[in-house]
């Protein structure tokens, strides 16, 4: 049998039946893996929902991604399909991505979201035999520096097995650490070394949840009020460290008012508008308002300290 060597190194014997060798894991360029987990701000691989960018036009992109089977937190409560949010997840991510890996934005520059808006095809979000495979296709508007600070308007189709599955929109801008530091500062800092204790979560069930440790909202007094009140060590709502509840937690929140408002009925959110005005602080109370505007529809409004910190339209079908 003729042998096949490598450089210096221990010959490679033939696949059996052919002549081919076994590949590199070096010449393995076509082998679908995620996108670096820094470009999109997440510290565990498995929360990285990209896999591939390829530039169709000056600021279009057709990217490609993956939903697991069987996530952790975005399933839904009875475990049939994609949690809606996890398609405003997905924009995130692919915001963040191109801001990083094609437009140049340095890795350690800090976020602002400004808003997220997305909408579901619940049909399209039932978990199959097995990950679903996504295509995205992304338009980058007013992308660009104004001094330095950078900023612009994404839109993203995300479509599985043909069929479009979601649609999302998001405004942000990134900062330099500096500039960030000056926004923030002593408030983020002393933020995470006082948080609020967490207390007792409404029960999951009412908030369209499973388990109480995803709940992110405890009772007041006060019909449709909640305070805003996750884990702190929630490994998804907060995947990395935070100096303030971010923009994620207060869409979930959101969502898990809207489900709370609905007592006798079953609320299924297919689309979430949210404008983030503040940050949202760990170290004071901040309340979540729900009203039910029309039928399927209904505004959220999140204060502390006398500001409005964002505002949020939860759309559903209800049961």
């Amino acid at each position: 049998m003729t042998m096949l060597t490598i450089g210096k190194h221990a010959p490679v014997l033939p696949l059996p039946g052919t002549e081919q060798p076994w590949m590199r894991c070096n010449d393995a360029r076509q082998l679908t893996t995620t996108v670096p987990r820094e470009y999109v701000h997440r510290s565990s691989l498995a929360e990285v929902f990209l896999t591939g960018c390829e530039r169709t036009g000056q600021d279009t992109f057709t990217l490609t991604g993956q939903w697991p089977r069987a996530h952790t937190f975005f399933t839904s409560a009875d475990g049939t399909g994609h949690d809606p949010v996890q398609a405003g997840e997905t924009v995130r991510q692919v915001g963040l991505y191109l801001c990083h890996a094609v437009y140049g934005v340095p890795l350690g520059h800090n976020v602002l979201l400004w808003s997220l808006d997305f909408t579901t095809r619940p049909e399209h979000l039932r978990i199959g035999r097995g990950p679903s495979d996504l295509t995205m296709n992304a338009l980058c508007t007013d992308f660009g520096w104004k001094g330095n600070r950078f900023s612009g308007y994404l839109s993203v189709d995300i479509h599985r097995n043909g069929e479009l599955a979601a649609r999302g929109t998001a405004r942000f801008s990134c900062v330099a650490p500096a500039t960030y530091r000056r926004l923030r500062g002593d408030r983020g800092r002393l933020a995470l070394t006082r948080p609020l204790p967490r207390r007792t979560p409404v029960p999951a069930h009412t908030t369209g949840r499973l388990l109480p440790f995803d709940v992110v909202l405890a009772p007041t007094d006060h019909p449709g009020r909640w305070q805003l009140n996750p884990d702190l060590d929630h490994p998804i709502l907060f995947e990395h460290a935070n100096d303030h509840h971010p923009g994620m937690v207060l869409v979930e929140a959101a969502r898990q008012a809207a489900s709370a408002l609905h007592t006798t009925t079953t609320f299924t959110p297919a689309a979430i508008a949210t404008e983030f005005h503040h940050y949202a602080e760990l170290d004071a109370p901040c309340w979540i308002d729900a009203t039910l505007t029309t039928p399927g529809h209904v505004t959220i409004t999140g204060h502390q300290e006398n500001r409005t910190i964002f505002h949020s339209t939860v759309t559903s079908t209800t049961t």
